[in-house]
Order: structure tokens, then C-alpha cells, then sequence
């Protein structure tokens, strides 16, 4: 069993950037896809980026290619995500996840394990 918590969320202005990070408890983090989803208030959880459990696959939403990169750490069971030029629709709170399988575009229900999130707040 894995268990997870977020930090590093905050408010930022828009173009600024923020570190997310996701620190695990348990000693399988290794053997585990990790990912992160946001929600925007009022809309549906959606998937942000993914990583495989040796960190050789990535893969990101179109709407953050380019801007987001996550990364892990698995000798201190650490996921984070990297986010640069952040605009006022990246404004949600956001959520690590571990999975047992990769997937390139993991849905919800592929997750097995969540965080409570953690909220990032772009002004414009």
C-alpha cells in the first residue's frame, strides 16, 4: 500500500512557476506508474502527466507539454512536477496518484492510490 502527500501548491502569478511535490510512504514506491490529475473548480478531474516506475517514460496532456515536467526520486519516494509559465487555467487543485500499470494516458479509475491534492492558484 502507498500513501501519498502533496505540497508545494500556492498562488502564483500568471508566467511565474511552482514545484509540486508528492512525498510516499510505503516500500513499494518503485514498483509503481505515478501521475498527476487536476480539477478546476466545476469541472471533471483530468490527467496531467504520468511517469513509468523507472522514470524512462513520460508522458504529458497537450495542454501542458512543453510547460510541465514531472520527475521522481525513488530512493526518497518522492514525485514531483515542475511547472513553468503558468497561466490562469492551470488554476485547480492537483493530485499525485499511483498506479499499477503504465499508461500513457492513464485514466481515474487506472489509479489505485491518491493524495488529498493541493491547490494551485494562477492570477492573471
Amino acid at each position: 500500500q502507498v500513501q501519498l502527500v502533496e505540497s508545494g501548491g500556492g498562488l502564483v502569478q500568471a508566467g511565474g512557476s511552482l514545484r509540486l511535490s508528492c512525498a510516499a510512504s510505503g516500500r513499494t514506491f518503485s514498483s509503481y506508474a505515478m501521475a498527476w490529475f487536476r480539477q478546476a473548480p466545476g469541472k471533471e478531474r483530468e490527467f496531467v502527466a504520468t511517469i513509468s516506475w523507472n522514470g524512462a517514460s513520460t508522458n504529458y496532456a497537450d495542454s501542458v507539454k512543453g510547460r510541465f515536467t514531472i520527475s521522481r526520486d525513488n530512493t526518497g519516494r518522492r514525485l514531483n512536477l515542475q511547472m513553468n509559465n503558468l497561466k490562469p487555467e492551470d488554476t485547480a487543485v492537483y493530485y499525485c496518484a499511483a498506479g499499477t500499470i503504465y499508461k500513457a494516458v492513464p485514466g481515474s479509475h487506472a489509479m489505485d492510490y491518491w493524495g488529498k491534492g493541493t491547490l494551485v492558484t494562477v492570477s492573471s
